[in-house]
């Protein structure tokens, strides 16, 4: 056994005593418990003890000095594509000239151009992409991602992803969910035969996504111009008999009517959610169903806000993910996420730290061990540099604040292509 001492914490953030918070809602969500003068003993890969400078172990095989800095669980983000094949910024240009995403992806942009690309891309060149991302959003404080497929629409490009995915997560010090998506787009061959598509997803790519174990979920984007509310069903519930717990990318582009699939069929979480009204507030109200929310995908595309502070005052929770992928948010920037999530949804700081956090775990089916300081959890914590309060973070949108990553109780150093 060694442990890890962090001494003279200024501020220990998202500190949670006995058993772990599910998740936080409502006018919950505006509580973040906190300890000053405080300490932080890791041992293994565990959170050991926690508490104010008073009761400070005495000795340990290391310590860090943490005067005037502050202390928190490293972020959590349930929603990215990282593993994909180069950039897309021509359809960044050609939106600002006044091309819709709708009218992009018409063209052969968007989700189609990544899959062309990612198609003639080999294995190990998109796991030395994927890679450099993986470090990339470790380097701002992540400590758990969700990594979708979704850019391969054929079987064996599908696969290939997820095979990039598991290989990530062999390497990768943070935890890492895998997503199948192959319901991303429909093909150009499949535009005017959409269920043959549908039908290659459940008959041909989930049976090989079952039998190699290559997801942990299963996605589908339920969308204007995408998939209908009847078609996402079909694949989610081909996925639940595989083994495959529900996702939805919903409302991002309209009201979609995915949301209400989503909380019917007991997805884990239905995310973007720019469009919604009252229907989707009662239908989430009366699920499990965590509402994640993708700010930067927002703003990224001068799309409308998801009304995060009505979702909140209604009683609901919200998460928070950060949606990196090369077309509509090339980031996986968490603090700049947060920041949006005050300035544009008007979240305050402690509502948009719990929705990065232990909300954002559960969307990951990981707040029993991620999302907070709590004993026994991993020990995957940042020390930002000194900080003159917690609102800082979203207040200092374009500062890098962290000094210091702490992963699975270590000093983290960043890891190289393999």
């Amino acid at each position: 056994m060694s442990n890890l001492l962090i001494k003279n914490i200024k501020e220990l953030v998202q500190v949670e005593y006995g058993e772990p918070k599910i998740a936080v809602q409502g006018k919950a969500m505006g509580i973040l418990p906190s300890i000053e003068n405080a300490f932080l003993l890791l041992e293994d890969d565990k959170i050991h003890s926690f508490g104010e400078m008073k009761d400070c172990p005495t000795s340990a095989d290391s310590t860090i000095d943490a005067t005037g800095q502050t202390v928190f669980p490293s972020w959590c983000d349930s929603h990215t594509h990282i593993v994909y094949a180069g950039s897309r910024e021509i359809e960044f240009v050609n939106r600002i000239k006044g091309m819709s995403y709708e009218e992009i992806a018409e063209n052969g942009g968007g989700i189609l151009n990544s899959a062309k690309r990612l198609q003639s891309t080999s294995e190990d060149d998109l796991f030395d992409q994927a890679l450099y991302r993986l470090n990339e959003i470790i380097s701002y404080g992540t400590g758990a991602v969700e990594i979708k497929s979704g850019y391969g629409l054929t079987v064996d490009a599908e696969i290939k992803m997820l095979r990039v995915i598991k290989r990530l997560k062999e390497v990768s010090p943070i935890e890492i969910k895998a997503t199948f998506l192959g319901a991303h787009a429909f093909p150009v061959e499949y535009k005017n035969n959409r269920q043959a598509y549908i039908d290659l997803i459940i008959n041909e790519m989930l049976p090989i996504i079952s039998t190699e174990n290559l997801a942990d979920y299963c996605d589908v984007f339920c969308d204007k111009g995408f998939f209908t509310t009847d078609e996402s069903k079909q694949i989610l519930d081909a996925g639940i008999k595989y083994g495959l717990v529900p996702k939805l990318h919903a409302n991002e582009l309209a009201n979609s009517g995915g949301v209400q699939v989503g909380t019917e069929i007991g997805a884990i979480s239905v995310d973007h959610l720019e469009f919604v009204e009252e229907p989707e507030i009662e239908a989430l109200m009366k699920s499990e169903t965590m509402p994640t929310l993708l700010p930067s995908t927002a703003f990224f595309l001068n799309l409308p806000f998801a009304p995060a502070r009505k979702m909140i005052d209604a009683g609901l929770p919200v998460a928070l993910a950060s949606d990196y992928n090369p077309g509509t948010t090339p980031s996986g920037r968490m603090p700049f996420v947060i920041s949006l999530a005050c300035i544009k949804m008007k979240m305050i700081p402690e509502e948009a730290i719990n929705a990065a956090t232990i909300n954002t775990a559960y969307a990951m089916d990981l707040n029993s061990s991620h999302g907070s300081i709590c004993v026994g959890k991993q020990a995957n914590v940042f020390i930002t540099k000194k900080i003159p309060s917690v609102a800082f973070i979203p207040y200092s949108f374009g500062t890098d604040l962290i000094d210091k990553i702490i992963l699975n109780g270590k000093l983290h150093s960043y890891l190289t292509s393999s």
